[in-house]
């Protein structure tokens, strides 16, 4: 069997609101354009050379029905006007001969910007320890972006993040998403 190794990678988000959760999820899929696809869920590694590419033309790469393999951050709220957010990081190696890493944050009371440091925090701690890299955990994200981008081992950081209030008696959905093509 061929070896399934993605080659490139495009990042999207989506938010979704109805009465049923499914067609809130439904629709926050349809938001990202990838809810024709069969999503197959994966962990958490940016293979080795793998180029990440802009969503529009990611999404011209896909056929309906399509197996599509993905990473995935979904956050659901039946809640009036509680927030929600979803967010993956990315942390790219330098050398592009090594593998990243991609994390997935969810949850509610974080706004888009506290997800999305912390994705890339996760993303970047995970790549970080693979190349030896120990940073103190207490410091604030901005703090450990510097070390880690001054050891010269990790190129860049970076994240996709959809946050989102719920609404009175309508389920609330958020997605990101990374997904991965072969060529």
């Amino acid at each position: 069997m061929k070896s399934l190794v993605p080659t490139k990678v495009f990042l999207t988000k989506g938010v979704g609101r109805h009465k049923y959760q499914l067609k809130s999820f439904e629709d926050a899929l349809r938001k990202a354009g990838v809810a024709q696809q069969n999503l197959v869920q994966v962990s958490s590694i940016l293979p080795p050379r793998c180029k990440i590419i802009n969503r529009e033309r990611g999404l011209k790469r896909l056929t309906p029905g399509q197996i599509t393999y993905c990473v995935m951050a979904r956050a659901d709220t039946n809640e009036h006007g509680r927030l929600i957010a979803s967010s993956i990081g990315i942390a790219v190696p330098k050398d592009r001969n090594n593998w990243g890493y991609i994390s997935e944050v969810h949850g509610c009371g974080m706004n888009e910007k506290e997800a999305g440091d912390r994705a890339e925090d996760l993303a970047a701690d995970m790549l970080g320890t693979t190349l030896g890299l120990e940073v103190d955990l207490a410091k604030a994200w901005s703090e450990k972006e510097q070390v880690y981008k001054s050891s010269g081992l990790i190129i860049r950081t970076s994240n996709i993040t959809q946050a989102a209030r719920g609404y009175r008696d309508m389920w609330t959905t958020t997605v990101s998403i990374v997904t991965f093509l072969f060529d």
